[in-house]
């Protein structure tokens, strides 16, 4: 993985982030590896999809002070920020911006408090928005508000109707809706 990235890099005159997500791709990259690639000029960047807290923190501490450790589980992500993360690539954050952007903000400046009480209205929207496929149920959310309309292409196939109440629900306790 270390020579694919690298080799990445070396032919690419532009910044990358590395993404970690082991659920869809079925390999892990290991913080070791992370660590190497931290080396590499214009890898400037991870966004760390586990969800494992302590493998965030092994990746803060050890990478060079300029690597920018983000979010990629909604769920953990003010933890990772509070840990001394740098931010998160949301999927929350297409259904409720200005919320995941405050409950962030806070975490960022390391008001603890401020963040968990913004998270909590934004729990049940982390996993709701997981209940099929991602992107599938934040385009549905989306449509809901009236922001676009519920087009999905092949092989993406409507939310089914047994989970609207379960996300709708979810935007209810954001209040959202």
């Amino acid at each position: 993985m270390y020579l694919h990235y690298r080799a990445i890099a070396e032919a690419v005159d532009i910044d990358q982030i590395l993404y970690n997500v082991p659920g869809r791709t079925a390999c892990d990259m290991l913080p070791e590896t992370v660590l190497r690639l931290s080396a590499i000029d214009n890898i400037v960047g991870i966004k760390e999809a586990t969800g494992d807290l302590e493998r965030a923190r092994e990746i803060i501490q050890q990478c060079p002070e300029d690597f920018a450790v983000y979010s990629g589980d909604d769920a953990t992500a003010r933890e990772l920020m509070l840990l001394g993360g740098h931010g998160d690539i949301s999927v929350t954050a297409n259904v409720a911006p200005k919320l995941m952007s405050e409950m962030c903000a806070a975490a960022l400046s390391g008001d603890a408090g401020r963040a968990q009480q913004l998270d909590a209205k934004l729990e049940g929207l982390h996993s709701s928005l997981f209940v099929e496929a991602n992107p599938i149920p934040v385009k549905w959310a989306v449509a809901e508000l009236g922001l676009l309309a519920n087009a999905l292409r092949l092989p993406m196939t409507p939310l089914s109707e047994s989970h609207y109440e379960v996300v709708r629900a979810a935007m209810l306790n954001a209040e959202l809706v």
